[in-house]
């Protein structure tokens, strides 16, 4: 089978369509979304620095992306078993660890930013 060379607009349109897809089908996804808003208008109401809300920025970036990789790998392994194989689980919790992981470091760059803040508003 020869592969059909892309465009870029249509290599874009592929994209969005699995961004879209991942927001559609993924609870976790529009969960994280819910939270990154309300860190966007904490950091408006807090007026956090260029280099904090970059920090933020980023971070809510690399945790809604690994979201959509883990949905791609829970996919193209659901496309190769429906049978329980302890690699497909291996391959399934890893890709969950890593969305785990980087949201527990959201956490926590979440709380050098706005911990002191909250801290000296409540106190």
């Amino acid at each position: 089978m020869i592969k059909k060379s892309r465009n870029f607009w249509e290599s874009l349109g592929f994209a969005t369509d699995g961004i879209l897809y991942s927001f559609r089908t993924q609870r976790n996804i529009r969960i994280h979304s819910v939270f990154a808003l309300g860190i966007v208008f904490a950091a408006i109401l807090f007026h956090v620095s260029r280099q904090e809300l970059l920090i933020l920025v980023l971070t809510i970036v690399l945790v809604i992306t690994l979201e959509i990789i883990n949905t791609a790998v829970e996919a193209v392994v659901d496309l190769y078993t429906e049978e329980y194989l302890p690699l497909a689980r291996i391959a399934k919790n890893v890709a969950a660890g890593a969305v785990l992981l980087a949201s527990l470091g959201a956490i926590v760059i979440g709380g050098i930013i706005f911990g002191p803040r909250v801290w000296q508003l409540l106190f």
